[in-house]
């Protein structure tokens, strides 16, 4: 009689308590084996290849496109295929997901443990790379491009196309070696050509994807950021209201979960004011000057440039300023670290946010530069709204958020005078500093707002 073996859905990264089925690389009665890619899984920061633990036969899988599945539950079973290679039982870790399971490739423990090293010379290793190493069946891979249905994408990539109701089968590829990208997901959708019945679409030589692309500002379900600071958005085609009862996933899954967690923690205390920037010079960048401002006062007053721990009531103050800038997507909100503020000047921090911005809507935001932010910044104002009482998310302790500008009558000598103000909030968790921190640290952001450069 041949051995079975349930797989449990492995911790797919920082202690995730579940994860949302993507796409199935097999179905029921397939043969796969040992290493290739089971399923696409998203989680609240990424989406990642779940590779198989074993070679033999698909027996059961957990679910379909889209239901979740709870970390340490089935998410598949198999007939084990002994004439298949299997992990060796000396592999095995102690990690145990409903089985054995084997210790890491040699090589790519090496290629996760990189990045920390990198982090700590001073030197980010989140440019130019995609959603990276997760840990499943105890083996760490790094998201690649899978041929799925004759279809060569990234998990991301697919995520997006089901998203945006878009076929991939019908997608003009321009990627490398025909990968369909998120470009192209985002063309198709834009012209309606990969809609299921259109004619399926041949690979383009990548020559030509570079000239034929349309600019940035054209591709649908984008939130970006002009030069001057505002948005550029669109919905996705397709997007439905239905009024039925929805289940949170992803991204506003874990959301909830942490604003829920944020709220029972933290003892929050709001202090607005307006900040008067009718001296600047034209061309000055909004969320670049509120980064430079942030800054300005994290050196001024250390208290709000820390993390508290309200169980061991211990506070660290950070001598760097990583701030975490909200990025508000169609899937829910994203908090990327602009790593090392107080060291870039603006035209760092400008191709820092626009790179960190690109990075959360393709979803190739390594998951790393999603924590460990040392301050966070909002600036709702791009959309609406004056002044708001942020939620301060542990284990910072400070949170600014920058509402819309407008004009206000300023008493002047002699007069008055119309001048642009921006309003400025700061939640503080009034346990780790107190109001006249706070209200030190406000006045220095403003200070620092009111010069003209």
């Amino acid at each position: 009689m041949s051995d079975t073996k349930t797989f449990l859905l492995p911790d797919l990264g920082e202690g995730l308590p579940d994860a949302t089925i993507v796409e199935w690389s097999v179905k029921v009665g397939d043969t796969i084996r040992l290493d290739d890619t089971l399923v696409s899984m998203e989680t609240a920061k990424a989406v990642v290849e779940v590779p198989s633990p074993v070679s033999g036969k698909v027996l059961k899988l957990a679910g379909g496109a889209g239901d979740v599945v709870v970390t340490g539950t089935m998410l598949a079973e198999f007939e084990i295929d002994p004439n298949l290679p299997q992990r060796a039982d000396g592999q095995d870790t102690g990690h145990h997901h409903g089985g054995g399971h084997a210790a890491p490739a040699a090589p790519a423990p090496a290629k996760a443990e990189a990045a920390p090293a990198k982090a700590e010379s001073g030197e980010r290793a989140d440019s130019g790379t995609v959603v990276g190493a997760m840990q499943s069946s105890d083996a760490v891979r790094s998201e690649q491009a899978v041929a799925v249905g004759g279809v060569k994408a990234m998990p991301a990539v697919r995520a997006l196309a089901r998203k945006l109701g878009v076929d991939l089968g019908r997608v003009r590829a321009t990627g490398a070696d025909g990968t369909v990208s998120s470009d192209d997901v985002k063309r198709a959708a834009a012209d309606g050509s990969a809609k299921p019945g259109s004619a399926p679409a041949a690979a383009a030589p990548r020559a030509a994807a570079v000239a034929e692309a349309p600019a940035p500002a054209a591709a649908p379900a984008r939130s970006t950021l002009s030069q001057s600071g505002r948005p550029i958005r669109t919905q996705p085609p397709g997007a439905a209201v239905t009024g039925q009862p929805e289940q949170l996933k992803g991204v506003r899954r874990n959301m909830a979960r942490v604003m829920a967690d944020a709220h029972s923690k933290v003892v929050p205390t709001t202090l607005a004011d307006d900040a008067d920037i009718h001296a600047w010079a034209p061309g000055n960048d909004i969320t670049g000057r509120l980064v430079r401002a942030i800054v300005v006062a994290c050196k001024a007053v250390p208290a709000l440039n820390a993390w508290f721990d309200g169980d061991k009531l211990t506070r660290t103050l950070h001598p760097h300023v990583d701030i975490g800038i909200a990025v508000d997507t169609d899937d829910g909100l994203f908090v990327p670290a602009l790593r090392n503020a107080d060291v870039l000047d603006p035209r760092g921090v400008r191709e820092a946010i626009n790179r960190l911005r690109v990075q959360v809507e393709d979803r190739s935001i390594p998951a790393s530069e999603l924590t460990g932010y040392t301050i966070s910044l909002s600036n709702f104002g791009m959309f609406a709204g004056r002044y708001a009482t942020p939620v301060v998310v542990p284990p910072t302790v400070a949170i600014v958020a920058a509402g819309k500008g407008r004009h206000q009558m300023t008493p002047v000598m002699g007069g008055f005078e119309s001048h642009k103000v921006i309003p400025l909030s700061l939640t503080f968790d009034h346990r780790a500093c107190t109001g006249g921190e706070a209200a030190r640290f406000l006045k220095a952001m403003i200070d620092d707002l009111a010069r003209a450069n």
